[in-house]
């Protein structure tokens, strides 16, 4: 029996890898397929089975892709309607994957269809369940993602969520093991840890949402309390998922187009295409293509780009350090921005050495940001920090002004006003200075250096008690 877990980094996801006796089944792939197909063929195993525990909203599932190239059968859970074809399994049902057995447990409540796959090994013991978004280390999956039908509520969902634990998942033994789909980053729950399995019986003494004691409506007060509302791509996601998308093999062959400083310029002239920075923050400051958006590879890429570019469609140009090109391709189609239309070959260097336009944003480390203070304690400062951090701590004089909802919020402040931007390092800062010099506000420092100098310095300082929000972003 192999078990390996593939653990993606920027999206905080688990995907795995299940083997036996040269059958193999993969739980909630990537939108990549080629490494599944790697190590079937190393291991001389067939892929047999693709099993879904729900319909993802963070990320664009491999399923489609991965079933045309094997010819493996997808899974789903009861309530699960696509517009592909799958195995709807029934709760209960069990399927064999060499010497093991999968046996599905339905248990909805982050979604209607959420399902559980709890592996039987070849003795039939139970020894691991597959729980998506239903069960984290540490949490529960959000009640508030699913595609809604007529009335249901998220008060609803966390309900079936409650019955789901206590039924499906609570009455195992306490030595199998679990494997959830996210881990702490995502924000497809609240407090997630960041380890990424644990044992049940661990899980019942240390989660919240397992205490033996707590009632269902507790249980529900204490899951719905304090949501932030979902980022804005998560339910285009769920939709790709359910309905289909393009393949990822074209996707990659459209986006991976060099193109050199005059084809780059003419593409950009010539379409609505956003020009995307994805270099690291210290160095895009330095020097960029006008109108550029920097959203960093080495943050929480994926995302930021779900959260800021609001159409999945939007064609996008790519400036990336070199030889990280086709990554940059491959790490947007991950979340459904399946519209890169070519990369700067040569990188902004190439650009830049053609004496083509360049802009600029002025960038500051924090003791000279304090300077700043000290010589105008007036200068207006925008926190864009979420609002968990914001009310843990914040400068005193600072306006909130959330990276986010940046799009929502821009009538806040004015394009002809000076501000100095910071958040809690300066990559989110950089991000925000970067669409308001798009978006025309030319006197913009960022602050590029930790918050928590900031809160050690002379600059005045403020808490603001709000528990459930500051739970929420945790």
């Amino acid at each position: 029996m192999v078990i390996e877990q593939i653990y993606t980094g920027c999206l905080a996801q688990g995907a795995y890898y299940i083997e036996s006796n040269g059958e193999a089944a993969i739980i909630d792939p990537l939108r990549e397929t080629q490494p599944y197909l790697d190590k079937a063929k190393s291991n001389q195993v067939k892929i047999k089975y693709i099993f879904e525990t729900h319909f993802h909203a963070d990320f664009v599932s491999g399923h489609l892709d991965l079933a045309k190239k094997t010819g493996a059968k997808i899974v789903y859970g009861p309530n699960a309607e696509t517009s592909y074809d799958k195995h709807l399994a029934s709760d209960g049902e069990e399927f064999a994957v060499g010497s093991l057995t999968i046996r599905v447990l339905h248990t909805p409540g982050h979604t209607p269809e959420s399902t559980t796959y709890l592996l039987l090994d070849q003795n039939g013991k139970e020894h691991a369940i597959f729980t998506g978004d239903t069960l984290f280390i540490g949490d529960v999956g959000r009640p508030d993602l699913a595609q809604k039908k007529g009335s249901l509520t998220k008060e609803d969902l966390a309900g079936w969520l409650y019955d789901s634990l206590r039924n499906k998942i609570m009455v195992l033994p306490d030595n199998v093991i679990v494997y959830p789909a996210h881990g702490a980053g995502s924000a497809c729950g609240k407090n997630m840890s960041s380890e990424t399995w644990d044992t049940l019986g661990h899980q019942k003494a240390t989660n919240y949402a397992l205490r033996a004691d707590m009632t269902r409506e507790e249980f529900i007060k204490e899951v719905t309390d304090g949501l932030m509302p979902p980022p804005q791509y998560f339910a285009k996601n769920a939709k790709l998922n359910k309905t289909g998308y393009e393949s990822f093999d074209h996707v990659m062959k459209k986006g991976a187009v060099a193109l050199s400083p005059r084809e780059f310029e003419t593409v950009a002239n010539e379409t609505d295409a956003l020009i995307l920075d994805v270099r690291d923050k210290a160095t895009f400051v330095k020097g960029f293509i006008p109108n550029s958006i920097f959203i960093g590879l080495d943050g929480s890429f994926a995302p930021w780009v779900g959260a800021l570019i609001v159409d999945l469609m939007q064609p996008i140009l790519i400036v990336a350090p070199a030889g990280r090109e086709e990554e940059t391709v491959k790490r947007l189609a991950r979340v459904g921005y399946d519209n890169s239309i070519g990369y700067l070959k040569g990188g902004f260097e190439a650009w830049a050495a053609e004496g083509r336009e360049i802009d600029r944003i002025e960038t500051i480390d924090v003791p000279t940001f304090v300077q700043h203070y000290t010589q105008d304690s007036s200068i207006q400062i925008l926190d864009v920090r979420k609002p968990g951090e914001w009310s843990g701590e914040h400068i005193e004089s600072a306006q909130h002004f959330a990276l986010d909802y940046i799009n929502a919020n821009m009538g806040e402040i004015q394009p002809d006003q000076p501000y100095h931007l910071h958040c809690r390092s300066g990559y989110r800062s950089t991000v925000a200075a970067s669409i308001l010099k798009a978006r025309g506000f030319q006197h913009l420092v960022n602050v590029q250096g930790a918050f928590t100098d900031i809160v050690k310095s002379t600059i005045p300082t403020t808490t603001f008690a709000c528990p459930s929000t500051k739970a929420a972003e945790a």
